[in-house]
């Protein structure tokens, strides 16, 4: 016989583990967004908020390393946000200057 808090703490567990766990997906994300917005000419038009990017993703690295992965979920997250912004201010700088 499995006692039903036993029961509801199995079935929770999985759940418990894919909101505390390392944000592998959002590092992932924030980085491949830093790399497009490289490619657009962010270093150029935009390097502020590519710095900014940059900056927040070591954060969430060092953040994982201490075992706090909502900030470094927040942090990865806000990183790709800016990583966007510098691509698409670099791709506006870059339209702007091309002629028609």
């Amino acid at each position: 016989i499995v006692r039903p808090f036993l029961l509801a703490a199995l079935l929770a567990a999985p759940l418990l583990t894919g909101c505390a766990g390392m944000p592998l997906q959002e590092m992932s994300d924030a980085r491949q967004a830093i790399r497009a917005a490289e490619r657009a000419g962010a270093e150029k038009h935009a390097p502020e908020l590519l710095d900014e990017a940059r900056a927040l993703v070591e954060s969430a690295r060092q953040a994982t390393h201490k075992g706090d992965y909502r900030e470094a979920r927040d942090d990865a997250e806000q990183a790709r946000a800016k990583a966007m912004e510098a691509r698409r201010v670099a791709e506006e700088a870059r339209g702007a200057a091309s002629p028609p």
